[in-house]
């Protein structure tokens, strides 16, 4: 497993949404400088709690759960649904956290009993490498956040562990007899090859087992979880935090996969689903809750991977200026820009309006807000999009200088196939693994 790469996803929990990378400005002898296209996320609202309270919840085989536990994940939740959830959801919420953090107990003490062992210097590692990656500050200042939405280091610390107790655990018991062979990987070589050109589907799935006695109850969770998706939840972090695959530590994403490579009722959801769109499908064993990310046609190009040179033209406004004021100014913007003949001209209509200019080579269609993509594929060399953004951020238009279209797309290789195949098996057994740990597990509830 990219075990990095799934711990670094531990610090979207604590924000409203995904961070934007952000690109490092740099200043050529003979060009506008190089800087980020990306719109400002919003900011972060603050809760509180108090992490001196702590009270026992439930014993798993004599280890304490406490309450102030389940209010520092919680907290998180809150922090990346924009402290909205409704008062009435948080109960539901607090139940889970608990099926969760009981789950993670269980698989750190059997990853000691295994004489498994991950060292506090592997964890504070970890998550320095998150605090860096996700936050770009140092760990400290990534406490203090912490802090201030009411949650704290130890709580993801403690998930971290947990992760790398299980994952270290999986690779000892399970994986090595999570055997694939080379007619299975040949196989599948074949299909993808008779399938050349078919729909392949990029997918994010929260699983929720059940069984026909809890399956009214699963039903209503479900639906309450989509409910706040649908009201911008962030689908990653409701994964790691309610899903039951293995999935939960990449956010739940499935990664691309076409439709014969799913359960029956999966395929049939999928293939008529729009992007973005998220729907709850009876899966085997449970229920899955679907975001369909993208999808991309089998071992074709796509026009959306075509590399783009930009040149970024905008305005800012002063803060406050009333609408009313800035509406002919981005009427002028839009009628002067849309003159623009090319690339050589677009700098002298930016000093003419007061305008900065950002040069950015090497974006890739796919990786701009979804309103620009079709915009983009539909332009011409050295002509500008329309306006585009907000009077908060500014308005900007973008003057397309150059585009390099997408090599062919090679499928996956013999490798990455037996990998992938691997993974499905481990984290089928990992779920009967850790099924079979609660029914042995001693837990008492408070």
């Amino acid at each position: 497993m990219k075990l990095f790469k799934r711990l670094s996803l531990v610090a979207m929990l604590v924000s409203a949404t995904a961070l934007t990378p952000l690109i490092a400005q740099t200043v050529g002898d003979d060009a506008a400088p190089e800087a980020s296209l990306a719109i400002p996320d919003g900011q972060q609202l603050f809760g509180k709690n108090d992490p001196n309270v702590r009270r026992a919840t439930a014993q798993v085989n004599g280890e304490i759960i406490t309450g102030t536990d389940i209010d520092h994940r919680l907290a998180l939740i809150v922090a990346a649904n924009d402290n909205k959830l409704p008062p009435e959801e948080l109960a539901r919420f607090r139940a889970q956290i608990l099926t969760n953090l009981i789950d993670e107990t269980l698989q750190i003490q059997e990853a000691a009993a295994n004489e498994i062992e991950v060292t506090d210097a592997e964890v504070n590692q970890y998550f320095n490498r998150v605090a860096q990656q996700n936050f770009n500050r140092p760990a400290n200042e990534v406490e203090k956040y912490l802090i201030s939405i009411g949650s704290s280091v130890a709580t993801l610390k403690r998930q971290i562990k947990g992760e790398l107790s299980w994952s270290r655990l999986l690779s000892r018991n399970v994986r090595p007899s999570a055997n694939v062979s080379d007619d299975e990987v040949n196989a599948i070589i074949e299909r993808i090859k008779a399938t050349k050109g078919t729909t392949e589907y990029r997918l994010g799935e929260i699983y929720l087992s059940a069984t026909p006695e809890t399956m009214p109850a699963v039903t209503e969770n479900a639906k309450k979880i989509i409910d706040q998706l649908r009201q911008g939840g962030n689908f990653v972090a409701y994964a790691r935090q309610f899903s039951e695959a293995s999935t939960a530590s990449v956010g739940g994403d499935l990664g691309w996969l076409s439709l014969a490579q799913l359960p029956q009722s999966l395929a049939n959801a999928a293939a008529n689903m729009n992007a973005n769109e998220i729907q709850a499908v009876a899966s085997p064993g449970g229920i899955s809750i679907l975001l369909l990310i993208d999808q991309r046609q089998v071992a074709t190009s796509d026009p959306r991977d075509s590399v783009l040179s930009l040149k970024q033209i905008a305005i800012t406004f002063p803060k406050d200026t009333p609408e009313a004021e800035v509406a002919p100014l981005v009427k002028q913007f839009s009628e002067e820009t849309q003159q623009i003949t090319g690339c050589g001209a677009a700098d002298e209509m930016a000093r003419k309006l007061g305008a900065d200019v950002v040069n950015r080579d090497g974006i890739k269609i796919r990786e701009l807000p979804a309103p620009l993509q079709q915009v983009m594929l539909d332009l011409q060399i050295g002509q500008s999009t329309p306006p585009y953004g907000s009077l908060q951020d500014g308005v900007r238009v973008f003057v397309l200088c150059g585009r390099d279209a997408p090599q062919e797309t090679s499928s996956e290789s013999f490798d990455e196939i037996m990998s992938r195949l691997e993974e499905e098996r481990v984290n089928k057994r990992a779920r009967i693994y850790l099924r079979d740990l609660r029914r042995d597990a001693v837990i008492e509830y408070n």
